[in-house]
């Protein structure tokens, strides 16, 4: 290159993204002379083409955009992979192949349903179509608000179990379809099932993937991210209606082939839809990361990063004690006292933002929160919640958590001590844990925990003994 001889360094550079710098270099004659790009397959910086030289100089052609990178800055977000989460291209690559397979197994079920109204058949009444359709959609509309109501809040606390349990209940949803015009005198009864499944499915599926989109978005670009994940949505259901239209001709008059074509469709949903969750990391806390991530720290001193975490977290089951813990964050003050004396000794030996009340006998907790109680201290109720349930677990505790189980499980069975004992313990132990997960990686100004917005205040305690 003419000039790069005669200097010694570069007179400036330049950077897309995450993209390796270039260097610009003064040629003889006065012009910028540019490094050429060293090209990743996700690079788009080959849609910025270099500046003219000043005075006209030879600086070479820029270099053309491979088709490959301009087709991908139509389907990622900007800035890929350093605007999205490190599980972004794992996750989409496995939803794509089940948003795939779901789209032809709902070409199978819809071509059930246009048959179980009557499409095709000259006795059929419109009539009688058309009342089935509406009193289909008519049961879908209720189960969306009712399922909205009871369960809307739960959702992001739950998101990787409730997106894998909504398109589980889909598939169940298109067999009801495919199944429908085998019993005509229960078909309203049927695609009325079906249509219900399918818009609780809407509301899950749209939440998770509302939640998930938080998850991925890493510089304030939800609305890219959520935009191009529907774009890729869009790209993989147009195939999946081509591929529909080649499939739909050869299975239509073998209902047996066209069962086995939705099993099969069925299991590959299922299973990329499983590898698609299995692939999420989230660095926030629900219940069942928190009990995971805490369990290893008192059995081994050390705290569990967030991929270690995700991997372990059960998707089929829950992963809270053997024993189930019944956890309520934020139940009303009035619920658990009903007198001067309950309240003072409910508030005793707390200092923290927070009563807590535990029912060994039934094993469940009930948490009061004050007015001030922000993530921090319903991080550490939830935490005091569970090193209460490890109690009754087994498994090794540090020392004095097994001193103090052995004392529970020899003691009288009012065991009202062990939380004001327990608060103690927790005054050492958690600003550790804290810091555990802090350097490890989770995002502790912020959780997945499910918390009522009950708010109290009380008189404080006088400060407690130490042990």
């Amino acid at each position: 290159m003419a000039g790069r001889a005669a200097i010694a360094a570069p007179l400036c550079s330049e950077q897309f993204g995450s993209q390796e710098a270039r260097s610009c270099y003064a040629a003889a004659d006065g012009s910028l002379q540019w490094e050429t790009w060293r090209r990743r397959w996700w690079d788009f910086s080959a849609a910025v083409k270099p500046e003219e030289p000043d005075g006209g100089g030879g600086a070479p052609p820029a270099t053309a955009s491979p088709p490959l990178s301009r087709l991908l800055t139509v389907f990622l977000p900007q800035g890929f992979p350093d605007s999205v989460s490190p599980d972004y291209l794992p996750y989409q690559l496995w939803d794509s192949v089940q948003a795939f397979a779901s789209s032809l197994s709902g070409a199978l079920a819809t071509h059930a349903v246009l048959l179980g109204i009557g499409v095709g058949n000259p006795e059929a009444s419109v009539s009688a179509a058309t009342a089935t359709w509406l009193v289909k959609d008519s049961t879908g509309m209720l189960g969306r608000i009712v399922f909205a109501w009871w369960k809307g809040s739960k959702l992001d606390c739950n998101a990787k179990q409730w997106r894998l349990i909504a398109d589980i209940l889909n598939d169940v949803a298109m067999f009801l379809e495919i199944m429908a015009p085998v019993y005509p005198v229960c078909f309203t009864m049927t695609v009325c099932m079906s249509n219900l499944a399918k818009c609780i499915v809407s509301v899950a599926g749209g939440a998770t993937r509302a939640a998930l989109t938080v998850h991925q978005a890493r510089r304030n670009n939800m609305a890219d991210v959520a935009a191009k994940d529907g774009s890729q949505e869009t790209l993989v259901n147009l195939v999946g209606l081509l591929v529909s239209l080649l499939i739909l001709p050869l299975v239509s008059d073998c209902p047996r082939l066209n069962l086995g074509c939705f099993f099969f469709f069925t299991a590959l949903h299922i299973y990329a839809n499983y590898r698609a969750v299995r692939a999420l990391v989230l660095e926030t806390l629900n219940r069942g990361r928190l009990w995971l991530v805490l369990k290893h720290f008192l059995q081994k001193g050390e705290v569990l990063d967030p991929t270690s975490a995700n991997r372990m977290e059960p998707l089929w089951t829950g992963v809270w004690p053997s024993r189930t813990l019944s956890l309520s964050l934020g139940v009303p003050l009035h619920r658990l006292v009903s007198s001067v004396f309950e309240l003072q000794q409910l508030a005793e030996g707390h200092q923290e933002p927070y009563l807590l009340h535990w029912d060994p006998s039934r094993n469940k907790v009930q948490v009061v929160l004050g007015q001030t109680a922000g993530p921090e201290a319903i991080l550490r109720a939830a935490t005091h919640a569970l090193v209460l349930a490890a109690l009754r677990e087994g498994g090794p505790l540090p020392g004095e958590l097994q001193g103090l189980r052995d004392r529970v499980q020899a003691g009288p069975k009012e065991e009202s001590w062990v939380v004001k004992e327990t608060h103690q313990v927790l005054d050492r132990l958690f600003p550790t844990f804290l810091k555990g997960l802090q350097d490890g990686g989770w995002k502790t100004e912020k959780h997945q925990l499910e918390v009522d917005e009950w708010r109290a205040t009380w008189p404080r305690s006088p400060e407690k003994k130490v042990l």
